[in-house]
């Protein structure tokens, strides 16, 4: 088993072993005097584990229910959170009991989300399955859901108490959502690892995946403990995402899934990049064959001028720019506020 701890809050723990899912009530009991869990979990994802988790925990001497939501992003709407904390009040949860997200990141954000707000906050444990959200989303605390303007912009910090990764999750992953939690790790080399960004190019990314999945928990771990409330450093790992955001939000979150829309961010903030004469000619490049060596996408069907529109409705605007994050290198990233009328020009409108 490999370990790691995020020193903020009350600090937890990210263990990762191959089988801890099937597990998971031995090592929460360790860090919870729960009575009842509550499973968030959606519908392509409790037939896999969903039984597996309740025997455990149950095991564990928990007393356990389920909220089981429609898989997919469609379903990432306050209506939906609302219906997940009427399920722990209609079941009597206290403040002392947990919620556990078993699934990929619209799981985990939305569990997540549901656990903040419940009782003015309850403890909950991430279960990630999905690689997205076993090299990123399930550390750092971030939660939310969308709205009709924009995603993630309804959401708070709330960290989990535990996050249990299993490796073998992946296995029942499609080639296509292997590869869309691959951009995600790729980002993490793009701003912070110039080694891992290799490792990734020059290996098939699935034979080396424990270590590309430690390494990305490792380094957004120690990212999280040094801005955990996204004041400076941590608005580094939007690198990609507010053209990946405006990519999602302009096919309506559905049709392109949010790693391979960041990977399309990454190659369109990059290329604004070298034309602006800030970072050197051809990292584009590499960062698009490296994505599409996994199949994804490296540009989207809109236009640029709709994809800028789009970034107005970016969380990480202010009242007269939007907070863009940039790399001088691989492995090197950096924030750079851009004002609003100077958004065009820098991406080559005239």
């Amino acid at each position: 088993m490999k370990k790691l701890t995020v020193n903020v809050d009350k600090g937890y723990d990210i263990l990762i072993e191959k089988e801890i899912t099937a597990h998971c009530g031995e090592y929460i009991s360790k860090i919870s005097k729960a009575k009842k869990v509550c499973i968030i979990s959606d519908t392509n994802v409790f037939p896999l584990y969903g039984e597996s988790v309740k025997a455990s925990l149950k095991t564990s001497g928990f007393d356990v229910y389920e909220y089981i939501f429609t898989a997919g992003e469609s379903s990432k709407k306050p209506a939906e959170i609302i219906k997940m904390v009427e399920f722990m009040a209609e079941n009597e949860f206290t403040r002392s009991d947990i919620t556990v997200a078993l699934g990929g990141g619209v799981v985990g954000d939305m569990a997540g989300f549901a656990a903040a707000i419940y009782l003015r906050g309850v403890d909950f444990v991430q279960i990630p399955t999905s690689l997205l959200a076993q090299v990123d989303s399930s550390v750092g605390g971030k939660t939310a859901v969308d709205l009709p303007q924009g995603k993630n912009l309804c959401g708070a910090f709330h960290q989990p108490i535990l996050v249990l990764v299993d490796p073998n999750t992946l296995d029942t992953l499609s080639p296509h959502f292997f590869s869309d939690g691959l951009a995600e790790a790729i980002k993490m080399g793009c701003i912070k690892s110039k080694s891992l960004f290799e490792k990734i190019e020059n290996n098939n990314a699935v034979d080396v995946i424990d270590e590309i999945i430690y390494e990305c928990d490792a380094l957004k771990a120690r990212v999280v403990e040094n801005d955990e409330k996204e004041h400076g450093e941590r608005a580094q790992l939007n690198f990609g995402h507010t053209g990946g955001h405006a990519i999602e939000k302009l096919h309506g979150f559905k049709d392109v899934s949010h790693g391979e829309a960041v990977g399309m961010g990454m190659v369109l903030i990059t290329k604004a990049e070298e034309e602006q004469g800030l970072l050197e000619k051809g990292t584009s490049e590499r960062i698009a064959r490296l994505l599409e060596k996994y199949n994804l996408r490296t540009a989207d069907t809109n236009s640029l001028e709709s994809i800028i529109s789009a970034m107005n409705a970016d969380k990480k605007r202010t009242s007269d720019s939007i907070n863009f994050t940039l790399i001088s290198e691989i492995g090197c990233g950096y924030n750079k506020k851009i004002k609003y009328e100077e958004i065009p020009k820098f991406f080559g409108l005239k």
